[in-house]
């Protein structure tokens, strides 16, 4: 089989939707392996190496067999596999109700319109705030989400300049969500409320009901 066919996947499991838009619905999840980051509060590290290699027509077979419509394709950051982008497109073709979970460090642009980009900007808590591409919030539509994880204080004041600077609520859906065991959920509420924020709050929906168990 041509590596044009292949993707190299570290899991691919059936849960609820943890975070953003979706949150809540029951969800394909496609995990694949590799990163070119390192965020100190990364929660997924056991991705970085390792899988295996599928073929997109075994990933879709996969799939299908959980019978759900919404399908998240994440990492690790899943845009450093550049197939990845043949797979989204197949996905959609498949009919599923498509998202993507990116770091916001690789170019978006040949994402298909039809996918959810969820790109998580980030902060200086993460430690990995240099990797940012800006250049990809000129390319954020309605359909598009942008989510900040706030680690502190700082975190939420550089987040709150970067949504003012670019308006980024009247282009796209803006997340804001507490690093686990950073900073307690109730206190972001209160910052997001004090500033009337046009932001979502959101908490990880499958951390509060499964902690940290993989594949959850």
């Amino acid at each position: 089989m041509a590596n044009a066919d292949r993707l190299r996947l570290t899991e691919i499991f059936l849960s609820l939707q943890g975070e953003s838009r979706s949150v809540g619905w029951p969800t394909v999840f496609v995990r694949l392996t590799g990163c070119p980051l390192r965020c100190q509060y990364c929660d997924t590290a056991y991705a970085f190496h390792g899988g295996d290699w599928w073929e997109i027509d075994a990933i879709l077979a996969e799939v299908g067999k959980h019978g759900v419509r919404h399908v998240c394709v994440t990492g690790g950051e899943p845009l450093a596999q550049k197939r990845c982008l043949a797979l989204l497109t197949r996905l959609c073709d498949a009919g599923y109700e498509v998202s993507l979970e990116t770091s916001g460090a690789i170019d978006v642009a040949d994402v298909d319109p039809r996918v959810v980009r969820v790109v998580d900007l980030k902060t200086p808590g993460s430690k990995e705030q240099h990797r940012n591409r800006m250049e990809n919030i000129a390319l954020l539509t309605a359909n598009d989400q942008v989510k900040f994880v706030i680690c502190d204080r700082d975190d939420y004041d550089w987040a709150k300049s970067i949504l003012v600077e670019h308006r980024l609520d009247t282009r796209c859906e803006v997340l804001f969500s507490p690093s686990f065991t950073q900073v307690k959920p109730r206190e972001l509420a209160e910052w997001i409320i004090a500033d009337r924020l046009s932001v979502r709050f959101q908490m990880q929906l499958h951390k509060q009901l499964w902690g940290e168990e993989q594949g959850r």
